[in-house]
């Protein structure tokens, strides 16, 4: 299935597709949350070739201790790509100013789209709502998706529930390890609360970590154990 997600107008001008006939190994990696050297450690087990492609799902800034450094290592790779999170939007939005922000870092988050997709991939930030059609969601709903008909951390999750036809690959949602479902694959492992980084390798069909360190601290109620 090499079918198109197809959006609303609103969310449709910020999706951006990829062919990956163009690309050699594809990485898809969760949240990263200014966690600059531990992204760096990643890559390098990566060991990325030029046609190489990392798609990140979102959340590269804020809680972390070196936001710059993280928007300006995947800003100026070329290989490096992301969706939106919701902390970026946050930035956007005008509701977050941190004290990092630099002239053009506004602008680069508004830049960054939605959502991307390949094959039969799409990546998105938070998730969608396996009850509701892709050209109904909006983009806050596509960033902030949880539990859209349960409550919260106690669920249930949408990806409970999801079936396809798409493989949705996000984060949002931290898990004490990587969501893995036949059409879901959760990729925030709590880089930023001291669990790890993880990327999903998209041609050999395995997850790749680097341990990270703890800048803050998360009840563990808001740690989801995906089994």
């Amino acid at each position: 299935m090499n079918t198109k997600p197809q959006f609303g107008n609103g969310v449709e001008a910020q999706h951006e597709r990829f062919e990956t006939d163009s690309h050699g190994d594809i990485y898809i990696v969760g949240d990263v949350h200014g966690s600059r050297i531990i992204l760096e450690r990643l890559l390098i087990k990566l060991d990325l070739e030029d046609d190489d492609l990392v798609v990140f799902v979102g959340d590269l800034v804020r809680k972390g201790p070196d936001s710059p450094g993280v928007i300006d290592l995947v800003r100026e790779d070329p290989r490096l790509v992301s969706v939106r999170g919701n902390n970026e939007q946050k930035v956007v939005r005008g509701d977050k100013h941190p004290d990092w922000l630099r002239e053009g870092d506004r602008e680069y988050f508004e830049s960054l789209p939605v959502a991307i997709s390949f094959n039969d991939v799409l990546v998105v930030h938070g998730g969608i709502d396996p009850q509701q059609s892709l050209s109904d969601h909006t983009v806050e709903e596509l960033l902030t998706m949880r539990s859209p008909h349960g409550d919260g951390y106690d669920g249930p999750f949408w990806y409970d529930d999801y079936d396809g036809p798409h493989r949705v690959f996000f984060g949002h949602t931290v898990h004490d390890h990587p969501v893995e479902r036949e059409h879901a694959v959760g990729l925030d492992t709590g880089c930023v609360y001291g669990g790890t980084l993880t990327a999903y390798d998209y041609w050999n069909d395995e997850f790749l970590t680097v341990e990270a360190k703890k800048h803050q601290e998360r009840a563990n109620s808001k740690i989801v154990d995906p089994a």
